[in-house]
């Protein structure tokens, strides 16, 4: 009787633990499939691919970048621009001095731009003197500019150009009073007492009732409000013209020039006297005389642009 009573304990006793092995067998297989449901990717008919795989996938992804891109592409911005080499020297103009610094790998056109807002020169106007004249398409390396350096710049301001150039008060005056009474320039007393002297020598001969193209040289043998002889470079290439005399160039942007007139001189009808005016005011006007007739319309084509001054 007690042995089976015993059997039927052991029994009842793996009977039970039988159910409880199923029980947590069904809890596993539950939480194995909540986590099967929580990674399940969604089929996009790509076929059955392990989920683990594409987990692994779509991590590495991440890492490398997401949605900007994989690591070997360049991010924006990466790179830095490398900081240029600097050099700190003298300026001088006009007995004044400024301390400059500036890159060394920059052209002496670029310095020109920056000693413009110093001193107010226009950068085609200036010349630019370290060992020599410096051409705008070197750098400050090449021409040798070194720390302590002395750099010095020659050139003159519009306003200067216009104080050299500006009658007299008086003349003025007597200008005005002419224009009233349309005198001829070539009567006026601020014009005839550089008339009254005389053809010059070496002026170039001129014709009357012709009409040339400028010539390749420069027109010389001209003289300015002062009786110092004058020429006149023209630089298409640059648009510039060069008023030069014994003591300075200047080099004068065509688009700066406001206004041209001129006038035969009465008894030498093949020479005129012409004003270029700098400014805005008709006291800017520069002054020549003796321009060879054959070439007043080709100087006016040329600075104002053909039909500007009708």
């Amino acid at each position: 009787m007690a042995s089976d009573e015993n059997s039927k304990e052991t029994k009842t006793c793996s009977d039970q633990n039988l159910d409880n092995s199923s029980v947590v067998t069904q809890k596993v297989e539950v939480s194995k499939n909540n986590i099967e449901e929580c990674f399940k990717v969604p089929d996009t008919g790509g076929g059955g691919e392990d989920v683990s795989s594409d987990m692994e996938l779509g991590s590495e992804s991440s890492l490398q970048g997401g949605a900007c891109g994989s690591m070997d592409e360049t991010p924006v911005g990466s790179f830095e621009e490398e900081p240029k080499e600097l050099v700190d020297f003298k300026l001088i103009f006009n007995k004044q001095k400024f301390d400059i610094c500036f890159p060394l790998d920059e052209s002496i056109l670029a310095l020109k731009k920056h000693f413009e807002t110093l001193i107010s020169v226009p950068a085609s106007m200036q010349k630019v003197m370290y060992k020599g004249l410096c051409k705008d398409e070197k750098l400050l390396r090449e021409v040798g500019v070194t720390k302590g350096a002395k750099v010095m710049v020659v050139g003159s301001t519009l306003n200067d150009i216009i104080a050299v150039n500006t009658p007299a008060d008086q003349d003025v005056k007597e200008e005005k009073a002419s224009v009233a009474a349309k005198e001829p320039l070539c009567k006026q007393k601020m014009h005839k007492k550089i008339i009254d002297r005389g053809v010059p020598e070496d002026t170039l001969p001129g014709i009357k009732n012709v009409k040339d193209s400028l010539p390749p040289h420069p027109l010389a043998g001209m003289l300015n409000k002062s009786g110092g002889k004058v020429r006149l470079t023209f630089k298409l290439e640059v648009d510039q013209v060069w008023i030069g005399t014994k003591e300075r160039t200047d080099k004068i942007p065509m688009n700066s020039i406001k206004h041209i007139i001129s006038e035969p001189i009465e008894g030498h009808e093949e020479y005129h006297i012409m004003g270029i005016q700098l400014g805005t005011t008709e006291a800017s006007r520069y002054w020549l005389y003796w321009v060879p007739a054959q070439y007043v319309d080709a100087i006016k084509d040329a600075i104002l642009g053909k039909w500007q001054y009708f």
